[in-house]
C-alpha cells in the first residue's frame, strides 16, 4: 500500500523513512510546477443569449428579437427589422468593433431565420399555445464550456417548457410533447449540430474576446488598504512553505 504524506507513522523505522521520502519527492515536484498551475480559473462569467421568434407580428414589430447579456449585465440588442446587432449598455459599446461582435451578429440573424422556417413548418397543437405561438430559446455559456462542459438551449413556447437540448452529448429532454415536432424539424435539418458548435465553441470564444477589453470593468481590484501589498505572488509563497516542509522533513530523516 503507498504510503500518504498524512498517515499514522508505522513503529518501523524503515517505514518512517520511506514515507518521509516520499513526502519530500512529492514536495520537491510541486516546486517545479509553473505558476500557471497555482492559478485558479481566470474566467467564471458566462454569456448568455435571449432570442424571441414570433410566428405573427404587428405592424412596424419585428418578428425576431435577440438580448445578449454577461453576469445578467445588458450587452447588445437585435432585432429583424434592422438586422444589426446594437449595443444595450456601455459594455456593448466597448467591443462594438470587434470580429466576435461581427461573428455574433452573424449567427443571431441566420439561427433568427432557422426558427422561424421551423415554426412555419410545425403545427404545434392548440393545447400549448394560445393564439399565435411564441418560441423562446435561452442559452448561456460558462468560459469554460471549451474545458469539458457545454451549454444546453433551452426552448419554450408560448412561456411554457418545450424542449431541452444537451449540446454535449447530442441529447434532447421533451418536456412538452407538442414540441416534438420542433425537434424532428432541427434535427432533419442539421441544426442541431449548429447548435451543438455554438454552445461548445463560437459562443466561448466570443465571451473571451469580449473579456479582453472589460478587465477592469468586469473584474474589479482589490482595494490596497483591504489587502497588504507583500510584494510575492502566490507561487513564491508556496515554495516557501515548501522550502520550510522540506528542510524539517530532511532533519526527521537525520535523526533516524
Amino acid at each position: 500500500m503507498a504510503h500518504s504524506c498524512f498517515s499514522p507513522v508505522t513503529r518501523q523505522g524503515v517505514h518512517i523513512r520511506n514515507s518521509l521520502v516520499s513526502c519530500t519527492t512529492s514536495l520537491l515536484l510541486l516546486m517545479h510546477l509553473p505558476a500557471q498551475a497555482w492559478k485558479t480559473p481566470d474566467c467564471a462569467h458566462s454569456l448568455c443569449l435571449d432570442l424571441t421568434v414570433k410566428s405573427q407580428s404587428g405592424p412596424g414589430k419585428p418578428w425576431y428579437e435577440a438580448q445578449g447579456s454577461v453576469d445578467q449585465k445588458p450587452v447588445l440588442h437585435y432585432d429583424s427589422d434592422s438586422n444589426k446587432v446594437e449595443p444595450s449598455s456601455p459594455l456593448g459599446e466597448k467591443v462594438n468593433t470587434t470580429k466576435a461582435w461581427t461573428e455574433l451578429a452573424q449567427t443571431l440573424g441566420e439561427v433568427g431565420q432557422e426558427l422561424r422556417m421551423i415554426m412555419s413548418d410545425v403545427n404545434l397543437e392548440n393545447s400549448m399555445t394560445r393564439g399565435p405561438p411564441t418560441l423562446h430559446v435561452q442559452l448561456c455559456c460558462p468560459c469554460e464550456a471549451e474545458q469539458g462542459t457545454a451549454a444546453s438551449w433551452h426552448f419554450n413556447i408560448n412561456g411554457q417548457p418545450a424542449l431541452l437540448f444537451h449540446a454535449m452529448n447530442m441529447t434532447w429532454t421533451v418536456r412538452n410533447p407538442a414540441a416534438r415536432g420542433i425537434k424532428e424539424e432541427l434535427e432533419n435539418k442539421g441544426l442541431a449540430n449548429d447548435l451543438r458548435s455554438i454552445s461548445m465553441g463560437d459562443c466561448d470564444h466570443w465571451l473571451r474576446e469580449f473579456l479582453e477589453h472589460w478587465k477592469e470593468v468586469l473584474e474589479p481590484s482589490v482595494s490596497p488598504t483591504n489587502v497588504p501589498d507583500t510584494g510575492q505572488s502566490p507561487f513564491m509563497l508556496s515554495n516557501a512553505w515548501i522550502i520550510l516542509a522540506v528542510t524539517v522533513i530532511s532533519s526527521v530523516l537525520t535523526s533516524i
